[in-house]
């Protein structure tokens, strides 16, 4: 469908082609069909570089849209937001965003119990189960210049942030999937050398020293179905925070498996806080990287800030029940 003024119940869909190794491109055709079948008004754009998602949600809702679905993975998700956080027209509560996924990871449509078959995400939308979330906005380095970004999801730094770049570099070049991820999960243990970081959680350092990997963000999941922040609840007002501290390789690879099941409470070399505000410095020469919802950015000194309940989402039935890691 086209039409250059929406009504109020028509749906700017955002498609990421590249999506999943390229499965938004191919699949396409069966999800606009299912949307037409449902009864759904929308216009249907397709993004053409990193960024692009961004720009066309500004501008669209600049023009009158208030509702967006995404058509893509965890990182169009991400640009879709931060274009909600960059128009003026509308409070950003007042944009409700769904999603299919046709993504990598996945990780933020894992939080709220989404569907991966097409025609039952079709039906999540038009049962439009609304949520509002929190997010995350956070100040880095590129550079000399100081840039901000909102997540949705969650941040990495650290070896998390290496597996990511290692991970895109992969999807950039048409490739991709959760087996991308676990290989280069494994490869990257033989080049990662451990940070050295100041973390501060509400103004009161946690910790100082050598870092492995750290996260920060208000869900649960990242890296294709890692709990990594296992009690993140995203309407909270808090950010959840996990350092894992100076820790062997041979031990990260013992534990993998409490990675997927959210069982890393008790580990001596992980450490978990909460607070509205983290703040992370080196304390050497190198810098430390980030990934947030998958998409690398750029490098240390980072402040996260919680901004509460300011995002409007669709969600599946029940997600509340993933609140709980799953039992070894």
């Amino acid at each position: 469908m086209n039409q250059e003024i929406p009504n109020e119940n028509t749906w700017l869909v955002i498609v990421n082609p590249n999506a999943g190794k390229k499965k938004g491109e191919k699949d396409w055709p069966v999800i606009s069909s299912l949307l037409t079948e449902a009864g759904f008004e929308y216009i249907s754009l397709f993004t053409a570089h990193r960024g692009h998602a961004m720009d066309m949600t500004e501008r669209h809702i600049m023009a009158g849209f208030k509702n967006i679905l995404v058509v893509g993975g965890d990182g169009t998700l991400n640009e879709v937001v931060n274009g909600i956080f960059r128009q003026s027209r509308f409070e950003t509560t007042d944009i409700t965003v769904g999603m299919i996924m046709v993504g990598t990871g996945n990780d933020w449509g894992r939080m709220y119990n989404l569907r991966e078959k097409y025609k039952k995400a079709v039906k999540t939308i038009k049962k439009n189960r609304l949520f509002i979330q929190d997010a995350c906005l956070v100040t880095y380095y590129n550079g000399e210049k100081e840039e901000q970004r909102y997540l949705v999801n969650m941040a990495g730094l650290g070896y998390d942030a290496m597996v990511a770049y290692m991970t895109n570099r992969v999807k950039d070049e048409g490739g991709g999937g959760t087996m991308t991820y676990l290989v280069n999960l494994l490869k990257g243990l033989f080049r990662y050398h451990h940070a050295y970081l100041d973390i501060a959680v509400d103004g009161q350092t946690v910790y100082n020293g050598k870092v492995f990997s750290m996260n920060v963000g208000v869900c649960k999941f990242n890296g294709g179905g890692m709990m990594q922040l296992p009690f993140a609840i995203p309407d909270d007002g808090l950010l959840d925070v996990t350092i894992y501290k100076n820790v062997t390789k041979m031990k990260v690879i013992r534990n993998i498996k409490r990675l997927y099941s959210g069982h890393i409470m008790g580990l001596p070399f992980v450490q978990v806080h909460t607070g509205t505000t983290v703040t992370v410095a080196s304390t050497v020469k190198s810098q430390s990287n980030l990934e947030t919802d998958g998409e690398s950015l750029g490098h240390t000194p980072f402040r996260f800030e919680i901004v509460p309940r300011c995002i409007r989402v669709i969600t599946g039935k029940n997600w509340q029940e993933k609140h709980a890691p799953k039992e070894d």
